[in-house]
């Protein structure tokens, strides 16, 4: 859409009608079919001209973005904000900008934010979109420097073992909202790591559909203080709008199952302490799998690596109401 000063009109949206590969392969076709019923031959006269074929995309260009929304227009799919000066973009000012699902679903008008202003021409869409208010930013940092100093203090012994307690930390949730760990205290936790954009059915996919299947089982079978905790492997991309968006894509019930993203180096440091291997290559996360069970007291009482543990051997293992 185009970036407009407020007031604002309908934004313009852009149409496109196939990928400009398909556009050429049509006339192309087209071409040897006016050939074949005329029977004359072709010269470079006779060639599309520019004009017949698509246009480039403009080359992308990103923007760091601050401000407070004004406004979340579910209609239009906008949000209105109140940014900062971008540098070498614009000055500070109130502009509407349209966003993906997941964003605007858990934007609420007085919220600070910072996220990334995508420019594609005189097309603008705003990204990776992240609570920007003083306090869970603080809350979020001070967490993971404390587990970083717990990471590094444990050494070679960061790993946590079954009998262990988990370590504390503080992240922010599907909704936007900072999550600690103190919050589950009193409840039995199922996690795992997982990463919206994994490509492999068998791996963060297979993961989902089982912790799903937890959901379900354990509530057939009495369990009434479960949580269920997916951290991701990629919080570079994994904002909360995107496991927003994960979490609706396959109409999975979060009431009691969480989707958690933050800081890089917090991440880093969960992985390290649940024994969880993962490395950026080719653009994806290769990474091993890890479902731990934690009881109320935060303690680990049973892991399963990999994503083909049995849904029924985990619920066997959970403190039931009447036990």
């Amino acid at each position: 859409m185009k970036m407009r000063c407020l007031p604002a009109g309908r934004p313009r949206r852009n149409l496109w009608c196939g990928h400009p590969a398909n556009l050429r392969l049509r006339l192309g076709a087209a071409w040897i079919l006016a050939l074949l019923v005329a029977g004359a031959a072709c010269s470079r006269s006779d060639r599309p001209s520019a004009v017949d074929v698509a246009p480039a995309r403009p080359a992308e260009i990103r923007y760091p973005l601050h401000g407070e929304i004004v406004a979340v227009n579910r209609e239009r799919k906008t949000l209105t904000i109140s940014h900062e000066a971008i540098p070498g973009l614009m000055p500070a000012m109130t502009m509407e900008f349209s966003v993906d699902d997941g964003d605007l679903a858990i934007a609420k008008a007085d919220e600070r934010i910072r996220g990334e202003l995508v420019r594609h021409g005189d097309d603008f869409h705003l990204e990776k979109i992240w609570p920007d208010d003083r306090v869970s930013i603080a809350s979020v940092a001070a967490a993971a420097n404390a587990l970083r100093q717990d990471t590094a203090m444990r050494g070679a012994a960061a790993y946590r073992e079954v009998g262990e307690k988990i370590p504390d930390f503080a992240l922010y949730d599907q909704d936007g909202r900072m999550v600690s760990a103190g919050r589950f205290l009193g409840r039995q936790i199922m996690l795992n790591f997982i990463y919206s954009r994994c490509p492999v059915a068998t791996m963060c996919p297979a993961a989902t559909l089982r912790m799903m299947a937890v959901q379900q089982e354990a509530r057939r079978a009495g369990v009434k203080n479960l949580e269920l905790i997916s951290i991701t492997l990629d919080p570079a991309n994994d904002t909360p709008g995107a496991l927003r968006n994960y979490a609706a894509a396959r109409g999975i019930d979060t009431s009691n199952f969480s989707f958690l993203t933050g800081p890089e180096p917090a991440i880093r440091d969960l992985l390290a302490q649940f024994g969880v291997i993962a490395e950026f290559r080719d653009g994806l996360v290769k990474h091993t799998l890890a479902t731990l069970l934690i009881d109320e007291q935060g303690r680990i009482i049973h892991r399963a690596d990999g994503s083909e543990w049995l849904v029924d051997e985990f619920v066997e293992k959970m403190h039931k109401e009447g036990r």
